[in-house]
């Protein structure tokens, strides 16, 4: 394959130095130029079924369709401009399989790879950038920011700065030993005293040796530093595969499960503690945030690869985690506690665990692994079993087994290609999680009111629950279906005090709505959609005073199939996240919703087209105090931002249809008279334009005004047009 060298840049460093962090900025800042773009991790025991995967559904926003995904990949690309990454190869074996994805003779792409090797960098071609460590000053600056997170970063209190020079010394600029020990000098206070422990705990430090040795050192203080409970938190971590993004939600269910949180103080739930825990965890850069691209909030984490060697190495020292790979095992022992199967061969699997699952509490089979067909009746004492993305649509009758593990708490089944849960199903009395999203199960069986311990319900909008759900009094998460044949479920929903996730779907409107819901005091998330053949209606107006309702000041996010005409900022002072789809919107409901003091995403979709409402919605000065994230979809006319309007936003989505009258493309701010130029902090513009009679060369004038319109802005935002 021909291929160019301005087309490859390879960023090169041993571990630690922030290669991906690097790679990951430059790519954020590239990808809107780009048709379509993807960031994969390759690490260092990649796994052709998962990578090639996970690739196409990057470029293409889609599943792949074809057994050859490579294929499809390339014929994918043909066509389009595409930014990829391929992050932490540590082989040229790995790249000469990644090249049979790329199109031939295509200037359109461009790949950035790191690696820790640099043969691999100039056998991959193209131009290289070997990463240096921080100098002294910006050395200052990280660690300085980090604890004291003042505007004046680059000093700190003058009885610190001798020690701090003397630690960043034995740092050596590597961005990851410095962040660690700023996490745990950041629970030192100003104390001069403990500083220096930790400087001579510190021993060699980087200075003279970058080994990784000595790097775990410098990663083993913060680890032992921390308390006991957020010490085997995150050890459980080490049951996840390399480079593996894991889910918030689905860990903390997994802690709750083992029995690693007990009930905080001033009623925390289990789930508030451990998401304390879980942000303990990442203050002290122990694991990295993975946020969600749309609404900012971290959704996912991440373990840096030699933070995860250490806690691998703790875990196989204490028996507390057994992994099984292709690369081998951690040294098995006699009796497995925690038991990760990952990408393994059933060959040497099978004999490797036979006897020795009797005290088995925990068993991840990741999707990778060859499915092993293990007797479940063998996890007698197991309390957290996790089958997510596995195929077990053959198993319907091994699942029959699951009503004899007595003691589990948690059942992930996510993703499994399973068609129905056995009615034993109702047999597990302690169990806490229960996982059956991304399924075909239309119903659950009737047993499952039994489980009285359930806190987190997660299924999907076609499964329906059967009558009685008011047994099940623990539920803090759940999701509701509500047809004629289970209005019933309405009134049961009211029994259920500690709910904190409630989402809703009616078939049509339900009266009693605001009766049961007064009475849960706890929600913090709240969805509600009423759907007829128009697709949606109104209903949620009866909600008119806000005296018939609790205060919803718990609540932080919100979606509506219609505009309540009772929100306003008394009533949801704490709202952060809305989204709302109505047919029509006025202008006064747009000054309602500008009004909402904590509102942070908004996502606002009209019919406006189908009901013929013409005229532009102008956002009014002070409007949207905290917004950062807006969409705005559906308006015949493009919306007008004032001066002081947004002042936070930093990414809009918009669409326009070109079909009203007088466009204008002389405004004084290049943006289609919109007053673009009014959002000081804007750094993302996402256009959609949704017209099939305007011609190309409109189409091209209008995009030209947009770009105009982002080169004189003061941020320079980056446009993005699709059609």
């Amino acid at each position: 394959m021909g291929r160019n060298d301005n087309k490859i840049v390879s960023i090169v460093g041993f571990g630690g130095l922030g290669k991906t962090t690097l790679a990951k900025a430059v790519y954020d800042k590239l990808r809107a130029q780009f048709d379509c773009s993807a960031f994969v991790s390759v690490s260092q025991n990649p796994h052709e079924d998962k990578l090639f995967p996970d690739m196409f559904y990057q470029v293409a926003k889609k599943n792949n369709s074809r057994i050859n995904v490579i294929d499809e990949i390339k014929e994918f690309l043909q066509s389009k401009r595409c930014i990829i990454v391929l992050d932490d190869i540590w082989d040229i074996s790995v790249w000469n399989l990644m090249t049979y994805a790329l199109p031939d003779n295509n200037d359109g792409y461009r790949i950035i790879t790191t690696t820790r090797n640099f043969n691999v960098a100039q056998q991959v071609g193209g131009a290289y950038y070997k990463l240096k460590p921080l100098c002294l000053e910006d050395s200052k600056i990280l660690l300085h920011r980090r604890i004291f997170a003042n505007e004046d970063t680059d000093k700190c209190p003058d009885q610190t700065a001798e020690v701090s020079d003397k630690i960043l010394k034995k740092c050596a600029g590597v961005p990851l030993a410095i962040v660690t020990i700023a996490s745990l000098l950041a629970n030192k206070g100003g104390n001069i005293i403990e500083w220096y422990k930790v400087y001579k705990c510190m021993g060699t430090g980087l200075e003279n040796n970058t080994a990784v040795s000595n790097m775990r050192k410098i990663l083993s203080l913060s680890y032992y530093d921390m308390p006991s409970h957020l010490r085997i938190c995150l050890l459980y971590l080490s049951v996840f595969p390399e480079d593996y993004m894991i889910n918030k939600v689905r860990l903390i269910n997994m802690w709750i499960a083992e029995g690693f949180i007990q009930y905080g103080k001033h009623g925390q739930s289990l789930f508030d503690v451990g998401e304390s825990y879980f942000n303990d965890l990442l203050n002290r850069s122990m694991i990295q945030p993975v946020h969600d691209w749309y609404s900012g909030v971290i959704e996912e984490c991440r373990v840096h690869d030699m933070v995860l060697d250490l806690i691998r190495s703790l875990s196989n020292e204490d028996n507390f985690v057994a992994v099984l790979n292709d690369t081998g095992t951690t040294s098995p022992p006699n009796a497995i506690r925690r038991l990760s199967l990952q990408n393994a061969k059933e060959d040497h699997s099978m004999t490797w665990i036979a006897k020795r699952l009797q005290q088995v509490r925990s068993v991840l089979l990741f999707a990778s692994a060859v499915p092993l067909m293990l007797a479940l009746e063998n996890f007698r004492v197991t309390r957290v079993l996790d089958l997510h993305g596995c195929n077990l649509s053959q198993c319907h009758n091994d699942l029959k087994h699951l009503g004899k593990l007595y003691h589990l708490r948690y059942l992930g089944l996510r993703g499994t290609s399973i068609a129905q849960l056995p009615r034993e199903i109702g047999n597990l009395p302690f169990i806490q999680t229960l996982d059956i999203t991304r399924n075909k199960i239309t119903s659950l069986p009737p047993t499952v009111v039994h489980l009285r311990n359930l806190m987190f319900l997660y299924t999907d909008w076609s499964t329906r629950l059967p009558s009685g759900i008011g047994n099940m009094t623990c539920l803090e998460n759940l999701l509701l279906h509500i047809d004629d044949s289970t209005m019933d479920a309405i009134e049961e929903m009211g029994q259920l005090l500690e709910l904190r996730v409630l989402r809703i779907v009616f078939n049509k409107w339900h009266n009693n709505l605001v009766e049961y819901l007064r009475k849960l005091q706890k929600i913090k998330n709240l969805y509600i959609e009423v759907i007829d053949g128009r697709r949606s209606i109104g209903g949620l107006d009866a909600w008119v005073a806000p005296q018939h309702l609790c205060r919803l000041d718990t609540v932080r996010s919100c979606w509506f199939s219609t505009l309540p005409s009772w929100m306003n900022r008394s009533v949801l002072p704490n709202l952060s996240f809305l989204w709302i789809a109505v047919r029509e919107l006025q202008l006064k409901d747009l000054e309602i919703l500008g009004r909402l003091p904590a509102l942070y995403s908004l996502q606002l979709e009209v019919d406006h087209l189908s009901l013929g409402i013409h005229g532009r919605f102008v956002v009014g000065a002070g409007s949207f105090p905290c917004l950062v994230h807006c969409k705005f979809w559906g308006f015949v006319e493009p919306v007008v931002f004032q001066q002081g309007a947004m002042p936070r936003l930093r990414e809009l989505y918009l669409d326009l249809f070109l079909m009203w009258e007088g466009i204008e493309t002389s405004s004084s701010d290049g943006g289609l008279d919109m007053g673009i130029g009014n959002l000081p902090l804007l750094q993302d513009v996402f256009i959609d334009f949704r017209s099939e009679v305007a011609s190309t060369e409109e189409v091209d004038r209008v995009k030209d005004t947009l770009s105009r319109a982002a080169e004189i802005h003061p941020n320079h935002p980056h446009l993005t047009v699709l059609r």
